[in-house]
């Protein structure tokens, strides 16, 4: 990576899939995959960002991304502080500004953040001095996720030009799935979503995907099938009967994995329910590459904290 490119990455925000262009996203997966390399080495560890301190600030509860992070900046030799909302100021009544503030005095090189509230890291990025890496934001966003998730589609299939891709499950409340969809039509990807209607939002039919309630046809025209956790922390009541019935018309079993394509992958990007959105021999079998996604998520992270940091060759 040139010193040019460095520059030009370095001091930027990573809020949403569309701050990047579709080279800017494939220059990620590149740098990643030469991170994915280190992590396969006895000794897992870079000198990159020594000196350098990342602050992982999480007012959900969260396990691959808030790990994947602290690993990817522990992997390059940062230092790395988590903060949960369990035990922060705000349980005493800190405000989100003021707790921001208050870090961002403190001079960290990055801030990492997830929040219940659409917005929430782009407001950060304005007063934290810092840049700010958006870790989840309500049903907004989350681009480490997309990047990750198409890492992963990457290393398995030819290109993304054409690739039928399927999100199946929560759509309405999924930050998972606007981003991979935003990501994805950069590409010219072929994307379908399917879930029962009320799991939909309204116009989704903007977003450039295909809309279907049939989960036989959306896996049987799929190179990747992407599974979605139904989501009922942010649900309200009525959505579907009860998560039984879910299960009966919208979980991935084998059965409808035999009229899916040989070479098809399934994805998800957790935490699973096993036995409501996928069938635990599926989410185990040959055709999932979850656990691929987990893996290239630490990657994908070291390249986004290498880049914004404006680490060093190493």
């Amino acid at each position: 990576m040139t010193e040019e490119t460095l520059k030009r990455w370095k001091g930027r925000h990573l809020l949403r899939i569309s701050d990047l262009t579709a080279d800017e996203i494939m220059g990620l997966i590149n740098t990643a995959q030469r991170f994915k390399e280190v992590s396969e080495r006895e000794i897992k560890k870079l000198p990159t960002l020594r000196g350098r301190t990342v602050v992982n600030l999480f007012f959900e509860p969260s396990t691959r991304t808030r790990t994947s992070f602290e690993i990817a900046g522990k992997r390059l030799s940062a230092d790395v502080i988590n903060i949960s909302v369990q035990q922060s100021s705000v349980t005493k009544g800190e405000t989100f500004k003021d707790t921001v503030l208050n870090i961002a005095s403190m001079k960290p090189d990055a801030l990492v953040i997830r929040h219940s509230s659409p917005g929430a890291a782009k407001y950060a990025s304005t007063i934290a001095g810092c840049p700010v890496i958006n870790g989840g934001d309500g049903a907004h966003a989350h681009p480490t996720q997309a990047l990750l998730d198409l890492m992963t589609m990457a290393e398995r299939k030819q290109g993304f030009g054409n690739l039928n891709v399927s999100i199946i499950g929560d759509i309405l409340h999924s930050r998972v799935a606007r981003s991979n969809i935003a990501a994805l039509k950069m590409f010219n990807a072929n994307v379908t979503v399917c879930a029962p209607p009320t799991l939909l939002p309204h116009g989704v039919e903007s977003m450039g995907v295909e809309v279907t309630h049939d989960m036989e046809e959306a896996v049987a025209t799929a190179d990747v099938v992407m599974m979605l956790r139904i989501q009922t922390e942010r649900m309200a009541q009525g959505l579907f009967p009860t998560l039984r019935e879910y299960a009966a018309h919208f979980c991935l079993t084998e059965r409808l994995m035999k009229k899916a394509k040989k070479d098809v992958i399934v994805m998800h990007p957790g935490p699973i329910n096993r036995g409501v959105e996928i069938a635990s021999d599926v989410a185990d079998g040959p055709y999932s590459v979850i656990l691929n996604q987990v893996t290239h998520g630490v990657a994908m992270r070291m390249a986004v904290l290498y880049l914004l940091c404006g680490g060093a060759e190493s």
